[in-house]
């Protein structure tokens, strides 16, 4: 059995209000709901967290070390300029994984840049919720 974490930045608790055409109408709830029920999670012990404090995601990640096996971080706008969130998930040397719901790679062009992807061990990009069940495959990939 694994402890995985599941943090979310800011905004992400608009989810299903803000954007629906680029973010789908699906609430941070609905998706957390959806990914629990799945089979892939029956074994595991899946944390979630959503904050619009750089300063609370860099503190539970922190918090992570020596309490989780891996991260799944979809780190919102502060994707492309937080250095320290960065430097967090550098500092805890815990598997991290980025996601996005949407194609930061087809969008705005500062949405192009992430700080973060160079400290993780892999990116999802635009595959909406099923990123999040992609990510924690990819986690549950490295402890085989």
């Amino acid at each position: 059995m694994k402890n995985i974490y599941i943090l979310n930045g800011p905004n992400l608790n608009l989810l299903g209000k803000r954007q629906p055409e680029i973010y789908g109408s699906e609430t941070l709830s609905d998706i957390e709901n959806w990914l629990n029920d799945l089979p892939e999670t029956e074994s595991h012990t899946i944390t979630w967290f959503q904050s619009n404090h750089e300063g609370d995601l860099i503190n539970r990640l922190h918090e992570a070390l020596g309490n989780t096996d891996g991260v799944i971080i979809n780190p919102g706008a502060l994707t492309h300029y937080s250095y320290a969130l960065r430097d967090a998930i550098s500092s805890v040397n815990i598997p991290t994984v980025e996601v996005h719901l949407s194609d930061i790679y087809s969008r705005e062009i500062f949405r192009k840049v992430s700080v973060i992807k160079d400290v993780c061990i892999k990116q999802i990009s635009g595959k909406g919720k099923l990123g999040y069940l992609e990510g924690l495959k990819k986690l549950l990939s490295v402890f085989d």
